[in-house]
């Protein structure tokens, strides 16, 4: 079996416990606008272009001299600047070509043999710091045959495993890999259905439904919520989520993180010829973290354990 991985980050520390490696699986339903990884939406590969990187095709052309359909690479002033996908044969070889890196390669399909081979080498690093591996999206959920055989391994060779899923999925596919992991990382971006269908293209039906469900489960969940400007950064959201977590899931939740809102993927959006859905966003960062420290103790005041940031501790 093979899945579609669009980056692996060694020695990360940021979801789940430890030092870990993460690997980043392609394709997600869900169309946040406050997406960091733009790459990770489609399930296909795909090829971003870094501009700034490109040499010219005057001083250069090694993509002009291997592309099958010239036509798929648009130029200004002599630099590549988008790949046409209406002519592109996603043959990759400009992507081998390039001696710059100008052109980035979003996607590769990997077996679970080779996946190991990755997250064997910082074995050390897992049992020296109680790390592991984490798997994330886009949405993971979409491959969880796959994941559920790369935990499985994991699990036999003594590796802690942790999956990070916005639940927008069929309940079957997380019944699938909750045998092998240890730690699940979930997120409520809005508790009002249609809010969340305006900001993310899907409502929030099937992802509250199985947090539900999950609760039921002896599985330990981390919570998220991105906390973003003029979206759900305001206190009625905010104890309608607390009231849905206290009531409907018991306040089985080990932590809740609050994610302050970044200008994070702009350059990977620029990369794949998108337009950044957040850049009239702007915010005054200090009111705007004071604002989301208010929620964390308003949580915190209601007995659920909550930080900013992705900390567990404090």
């Amino acid at each position: 079996m093979e899945g579609i991985i669009s980056n692996i980050q060694r020695f990360t520390i940021h979801d789940g416990p430890g030092v870990r490696t993460e690997l980043f699986f392609k394709g997600c339903p869900l169309q946040c606008k406050w997406c960091g990884n733009p790459e990770s939406l489609k399930t296909t590969i795909e090829l971003g272009v870094y501009s700034k990187k490109c040499i010219s095709k005057n001083k250069c052309g090694a993509c002009i001299e291997v592309c099958p359909q010239t036509k798929a690479l648009n130029f200004f002033r002599g630099n590549l600047i988008s790949i046409n996908k209406d002519f592109c044969e996603k043959c990759f070889a400009c992507y081998e070509a390039c001696p710059a890196d100008a052109i980035k390669k979003w996607g590769e399909t990997m077996t679970v043999d080779e996946c190991m081979e990755i997250i064997r080498k910082d074995k050390g690093y897992y049992e020296r710091s109680g790390g592991g591996v984490t798997v994330s999206g886009g949405e993971a959920m979409l491959q969880s045959e796959f994941i559920a055989i790369l935990f499985k391994i994991c699990k036999e060779e003594g590796i802690h495993t942790c999956f990070e899923s916005a639940f927008q999925t069929r309940w079957e596919n997380i019944e699938r890999v909750i045998p092998y992991t240890d730690l699940f990382i979930s997120d409520i971006k809005h508790m009002d259905p249609e809010i969340h269908k305006q900001f993310t293209g899907i409502d929030n039906k099937l992802i509250l439904e199985n947090l539900i469900k999950f609760s039921e489960t002896d599985k330990e969940l981390i919570l998220r919520i991105p906390v973003i400007p003029d979206v759900n950064d305001n206190m009625q959201n905010m104890e309608e989520t607390a009231n849905f977590i206290l009531n409907e899931l018991h306040g089985k939740v080990r932590t809740l993180q609050l994610l302050s809102f970044m200008r994070l993927g702009e350059e990977k959006y620029k990369s794949l010829n998108l337009e950044y859905p957040m850049a009239a966003v702007k915010i005054k960062r200090v009111s705007f973290q004071k604002n989301v420290q208010k929620f964390a103790q308003y949580f915190n005041d209601r007995g659920i354990h909550c930080l900013v940031g992705t900390k567990e501790k404090e």
